[in-house]
């Protein structure tokens, strides 16, 4: 299974010149394409949503940095325990943070990171929305308001913490499998 990206035999589809020139730009920038795309790339529609989302979501206008969006991926990811966005996510936020070292406890326990006040409320937010949503009340959006948050940053929060959750649980359906290269990017 190697070669697998995922365990569903999914054919890939036409691809539209659309995506073709999406790809191309993500060799081009990352020097690959990454898995999770190709493991869309059975359904067009499916595939855009996707990247759509996660475009906006991690590349759109936020008052929360790139990192700090990475952050959230990964702490996320490894609640759930996801192999997939922990390699890959976890190779974003060496890149990002220029700390190879900083990558690894992200990845590990985020606890044990060097955090500020605002990073700190800000991942057990995501954590709290992931291990127990139901749970989630005034005062933990008080709590981020605390710690210099936004609303539209509290919305960014929550959005990027539960696309992840989503992303999470269908590469563990799926047994989504990262590119290789992750594993030594950033080190």
């Amino acid at each position: 299974m190697k070669d697998k990206i995922i365990a569903l035999d999914l054919a890939p589809a036409e691809q539209s010149e659309a995506t073709k020139a999406y790809f191309a730009k993500c060799e081009e920038k990352l020097g690959l394409v990454p898995n999770v795309l190709l493991a869309y790339a059975f359904d067009e529609t499916k595939l855009r949503a996707f990247t759509d989302m996660y475009n906006d979501l991690m590349l759109g206008q936020s008052g929360l940095s790139k990192l700090e969006r990475e952050m959230i991926a990964v702490a996320v990811s490894s609640i759930n325990h996801c192999y997939y966005c922990l390699a890959a996510h976890g190779a974003a936020v060496r890149q990002l943070s220029g700390d190879p070292a900083f990558g690894e406890m992200m990845v590990m326990n985020f606890r044990a990171a060097d955090l500020s006040a605002r990073q700190k409320a800000m991942l057990e937010f995501a954590v709290k929305l992931t291990e127990q949503p139901a749970k989630i009340v005034g005062a933990d959006r008080a709590t981020l308001r605390e710690a210099g948050f936004s609303d539209r940053d509290i919305w960014d929060i929550a959005s990027t913490a539960a696309f992840f959750n989503m992303s999470n649980r269908v590469a563990a359906a799926v047994d989504m499998r990262p590119n290789d290269e992750y594993h030594a990017m950033a080190r």
